[in-house]
């Protein structure tokens, strides 16, 4: 038995949790794709496919179909952080409930609303105007560099890899990841490349060191920009890597070419025409882009945008995942860049996800000292499972995203 759930022996359920549990039964006995075993103090019961091996979630208390009844997907993942239920494939559970969307989305709207208003409201004022921003990553970030170093790869990539063969390591697959934005922006000597989001200046450093450029890079997350400042002077580049704390907005200037990994998710949908707005202005008459960017179907893009998930409300206050379809329409609509190439490789960042949470969860003994409690594990272990099953089902992607500027695309026809 975990630490938290100790106490939270199983238990007759009051007659609210009898009711409320009876509903989500209704829903679970529509389960398609596979199989789930529920558990709990009322007895067990079987979903889905019998000729499958079931995922088992055990209910350990009665709270769990309180919060599911109230704030839906949201409730399910506050409730597995304190410790009322537990899952023997948490993967394999998300998997189950994405091939299953339509009883999902019936627990998002079908029992409560008033902890999605509650919810969307929060959200509301998680704005990304410029103070909102740096709060919003702050609220991220400023778990520490300390923590993020105990489960990414040294180059301290958080974004996807890009792994060709089951066997590699995270370390080769992320390499090789910088290596290709590298080569689709046709880095060389000389060129003047800004990037949007430094991270903790794994690119900067990357592009500076084997490909001889010079990178303007910017951040607004002090923790990130202390750490990405040591390691700029460490290699000795200073030369040719300058860092900026300043919101992208801000940016001014004229570049050859243009970076933004993973950076588009943490700037608000009410933001994306500014965004690529700003893409389009900092880039010469003949300059390119590369944007890797987390996405979402188009066809379910308006519903994620529009209401809260896990991710926003407990991990990325304010974010949000474009489409494609969104984020083309915020280009033309706001500047002159032009798509050249799509590459999705969201399956990579399903393999990358999992290596995270393997070494998250092997690091549980250093996360203590550190100062975080049991709860912010198992918020963490449900994060990294959480997204690792939408890539694996496909219903989110990672693409590379290359757009050119008018004079580059003459340059390329020619």
């Amino acid at each position: 038995m975990n630490q938290i759930a100790a106490h939270a022996v199983q238990r007759a359920f009051g007659p609210l949790e009898r009711l409320l549990r009876g509903r989500l039964v209704a829903q679970f006995a529509q389960l398609r794709g596979g199989a789930l075993q529920l558990e709990d103090a009322q007895g067990v019961e079987m979903f889905g496919d019998p000729q499958v091996r079931p995922v088992h979630v055990r209910v350990r208390d009665g709270a769990f179909y309180r919060l599911v009844a109230a704030n839906g997907s949201v409730g399910a993942g506050e409730a597995y952080m304190d410790g009322y239920w537990e899952c023997d494939d948490l993967v394999g559970l998300v998997r189950l409930l994405v091939r299953n969307r339509d009883l999902l989305d019936g627990m998002e709207t079908g029992v409560a609303r008033v902890g999605g208003w509650a919810m969307r409201g929060w959200n509301a004022l998680r704005r990304n105007t410029r103070d909102g921003s740096r709060r919003n990553i702050a609220a991220h970030y400023d778990l520490g560099n300390d923590f993020f170093s105990l489960f990414l790869s040294p180059d301290l990539m958080y974004s996807s890899a890009l792994f060709e063969r089951d066997e590699e390591s995270l370390e080769v697959a992320s390499t090789r990841k910088l290596d290709r934005i590298c080569e689709l922006l046709a880095l060389r000597p000389g060129d003047r490349v800004v990037e949007i989001g430094t991270g903790w200046g794994g690119f900067a450093l990357h592009a500076a060191r084997h490909y001889g450029c010079h990178v303007t890079t910017t951040t607004i997350s002090r923790e990130q920009h202390a750490l990405a400042s040591a390691r700029i002077a460490q290699a000795g580049l200073q030369d040719r890597v300058t860092l900026l704390l300043q919101d992208y907005r801000d940016l001014e200037g004229t570049y050859d070419k243009l970076v933004s990994i993973e950076m588009i998710e943490a700037i608000g949908a009410q933001y994306l025409e500014t965004y690529f707005g700003k893409l389009g202005s900092l880039l010469a008459p003949d300059g390119i882009a590369l944007v890797q960017a987390i996405t979402i179907e188009d066809h379910r893009y308006v519903q994620a945008r529009d209401s809260v998930d896990f991710i926003k409300r407990f991990i990325f206050p304010g974010s949000f995942i474009p489409s494609i379809t969104a984020m083309l329409q915020a280009k033309t609509a706001a500047s002159d860049l032009q798509l050249l190439q799509q590459d999705d490789f969201g399956p990579s960042y399903a393999r990358t996800l999992r290596i995270w949470r393997e070494r998250f969860l092997a690091q549980l003994t250093e996360v203590r000292r550190q100062g975080f409690d049991r709860r912010f594990e198992r918020m963490w272990e449900f994060y990294l499972a959480y997204c690792e099953g939408g890539f694996r089902e496909r219903s989110i992607g990672v693409s590379h995203l290359v757009f050119g500027k008018p004079g580059h695309v003459r340059m390329r026809a020619s």
